[in-house]
């Protein structure tokens, strides 16, 4: 890499923008290497693990969202169900499947070609979709993986909304 472009990229890593939000919330972060950032970031149903990596070939951001849930071998293929019903609800983003650990997340990217550089406000929005995504399904992926139910059971039960406060 010429020194041009390492500089443009120090001046364009989003990364610095992820970390700044970090800070503003006061939430635990780690840089781990140049192009990646693992923030802790505490949910209504879970703790999440968030990462945030700098693709730099392909310019963009993308964000992987997980959260403490193994299922069961003997679930996996209603997992699998699973996410693919819960994918097709979804505008933006998405949730994987990653068989050899058992594990879903959620994941999108954010492309910032020809040298564009990502605002604070990207990356929160980044942030608050992946953190929602999974606060909106993590009951139904609970329900399939350690109830037994279904994908549709599971999904239905948590689309289900109710009105008013008893």
């Amino acid at each position: 890499m010429s020194l041009i472009e390492s500089i443009r990229t120090q001046q364009s890593n989003p990364l610095d923008a992820v970390e700044r939000l970090a800070l503003l919330r006061d939430w635990s972060f780690d840089r781990a290497a140049e192009d990646e950032v693992t923030l802790a970031v505490e949910g209504r149903w879970a703790d999440y693990q968030v990462s945030f990596t700098w693709m730099s070939d392909i310019e963009a951001l993308h964000i992987a969202c997980a959260f403490d849930m193994k299922a069961p071998a003997r679930r996996r293929a209603e997992m699998i169900e699973l996410v693919a019903m819960v994918n097709e609800q979804l505008w933006i983003g998405h949730f994987d499947f990653w068989s050899r650990d058992g594990l879903v997340m959620f994941r999108q990217s954010l492309m910032l070609t020809g040298g564009g550089s990502a605002s604070d406000s990207q990356c929160e929005a980044l942030l608050a979709t992946a953190v929602e995504a999974c606060e909106r399904y993590f009951q139904a992926f609970q329900f399939v993986a350690w109830s037994g139910k279904n994908a549709r059971e599971s999904l239905d039960a948590t689309l289900f909304e109710t009105v008013g406060a008893a």
